[in-house]
């Protein structure tokens, strides 16, 4: 199976959108996730179908809405779902990302994980009617900080609009990454790509740092039988420079993936 390349627009939040569209264009990757902060604003239909126009225009894919609606919190604080799907729909997004509640699992009682889970699945079924997935990040302070505490949700939950997506947890073993991917594989289509090394410090370094651990990833992940999309979400620096050349050791890795016949 093969393994589409792209971009999480907050990557680049200082730039516009034909910015980063361009950056895009020229490290020639397929696809883009669009967040919902600064790019592309939760209820900001105009702005939605304006960025839908000039990413269709250059012939990338927008994989993603990258939202900030965090499951069982949000519509208390004054976000509605309704507003990030309409936003999504816009947009031609397929798939909207979010946080699985605002704190992490050993700190989160049994009510406030049933909170989750009931607007998790009342979520999914309202993207369900348009036709669009949801996906948790795979992050920390939230419901799926690990994956033992992201499987049990996502099978509370038990759902089939309900995806989740995976990165690397900071300091966390190559043989754990290889065991969330394996068990989450039936729920992943799309994956943050980043490379940070071990460290007490979250430093971003060039991804080619981390080709012995990514090489692993990426063929474990090309077992999948879902479409799966790799996106490039954080660079040293913030530079664009460093994004040009983290995209070509990305597509290189791929493609010693795809030769291996993996």
């Amino acid at each position: 199976m093969m393994i589409s390349t792209g971009l999480c627009s907050i990557t680049f939040r200082e730039l516009l959108p034909q910015k980063v569209l361009q950056l895009v264009a020229e490290a020639a990757l397929d696809s883009i996730e669009w967040g919902g902060d600064v790019h592309v604003p939760h209820g900001d239909l105009s702005k939605a179908r304006e960025v839908r126009a000039m990413t269709e225009d250059a012939g990338i894919e927008v994989v993603s809405y990258g939202s900030y609606y965090k499951v069982g919190v949000s519509e208390k604080d004054g976000l509605t779902f309704e507003n990030v799907l309409a936003t999504a729909v816009e947009l031609g997004a397929p798939n909207i990302r979010v946080w699985a509640g605002n704190r992490g699992s050993e700190k989160s009682e049994q009510g406030f994980v049933e909170e989750v889970t009931a607007d998790s699945f009342r979520i999914a079924e309202m993207a369900s009617k348009e036709s669009v997935t949801v996906s948790y990040e795979y992050h920390v302070n939230t419901l799926t900080d690990t994956l033992k505490s992201a499987l049990s949700l996502l099978k509370a939950v038990d759902h089939p609009n309900m995806r989740c997506y995976w990165q690397p947890p900071f300091n966390s073993k190559v043989e754990q990454n290889l065991k969330a991917i394996k068990q989450l594989l039936p729920w992943l289509s799309i994956i943050h790509v980043f490379y940070w090394p071990d460290g007490s410090v979250v430093q971003f370094s060039p991804l080619s740092e981390g080709a012995e651990k990514w090489s692993k990833y990426l063929s474990a992940l090309a077992s999948s039988k879902n479409t799966m999309y790799a996106l490039m979400e954080f660079v040293r620096d913030n530079s664009p420079e460093q994004f040009l050349e983290d995209a070509r050791t990305l597509q290189t890795w791929l493609e010693q993936t795809e030769g291996s016949g993996i």
